[in-house]
């Protein structure tokens, strides 16, 4: 993956925090940065009248060139849950996106666009509703079959520019399953990363990679619902970033 951030807008005031947190993290590790404009819907007013995306873009440069972001600009005619995912595959890269200002009816029909991009992407997301900085709590929700290391690197790498304190978190599901491995999680969930399991190795490779890099890390355990408990970690810690590695997230 490149260190590059994509960044998606279709003009809606909500997608705005977005763009300030892309042009954040682009400088915070030195990354060049494309803003993305989808233009969804042409626009009817008369030809002398703005389209909503040459504030938003307006708005952007100047962002960018307060941070000395290097980026470029493009804009495509279409839908954004279509061209978001395609654009992204072709660059291989980070994509930034918030909430694309679709009315509720939508919504309940097709689903939130992010569970259709995190279906599509393979490389991370930055679902971005509010731009909470500065960045001083993170957690890093681990699943222990390694799926989240590359979204985990990607936050790891954010913290440090911040000096932000992180949590990993594991969630250990109900185990039914009776053989040496199954036993060893559900016995010993509340100190995991103290067994020679692969949930147990995984979160011990995690903690030494956030504090090498210079990072406050401690590990939190949970027994029960994955969605359940991680939703409720988030309510409880109060976090600026949120880190989740599976693309199985999109069906929950």
């Amino acid at each position: 993956m490149k260190s590059e951030f994509l960044i998606a807008t279709n003009g809606f005031e909500s997608t705005w925090p977005s763009i300030e947190y892309g042009a954040w993290a682009a400088a915070s590790i030195n990354a060049p940065l494309t803003l993305l404009g989808i233009a969804e819907h042409l626009p009817s007013a008369p030809i002398d009248d703005k389209y909503p995306l040459e504030d938003i873009f307006a708005r952007a440069v100047e962002l960018f060139h307060e941070k000395g972001i290097q980026y470029s600009l493009e804009i495509q005619n279409g839908d954004a849950e279509e061209i978001i995912p395609r654009e992204a595959k072709k660059r291989d890269c980070i994509t930034v996106v918030g909430p694309l200002g679709r009315a509720p009816l939508r919504r309940f029909l097709v689903r939130r666009s992010i569970h259709h991009l995190i279906a599509e992407i393979s490389t991370p997301i930055l679902y971005v509703p509010q731009a909470r900085l500065p960045l001083k709590k993170m957690l890093i929700c681990l699943g222990g079959l390694g799926y989240e290391i590359t979204a985990e690197n990607l936050a790891i790498r954010l913290g440090a520019m911040s000096k932000a304190g992180v949590t990993l978190l594991n969630v250990v599901p109900p185990v039914e399953l009776d053989y040496p491995t199954a036993r060893a999680v559900r016995e010993h969930w509340r100190d995991l990363v103290d067994t020679d399991t692969l949930p147990g190795r995984n979160l011990r490779m995690a903690l030494e990679t956030a504090r090498s890099a210079g990072l406050s890390a401690s590990i939190k355990a949970r027994q029960g619902n994955v969605v359940e408990e991680i939703l409720a970690e988030i309510k409880e810690g109060d976090y600026d970033l949120v880190c989740m590695g599976s693309q199985y997230s999109a069906h929950t």
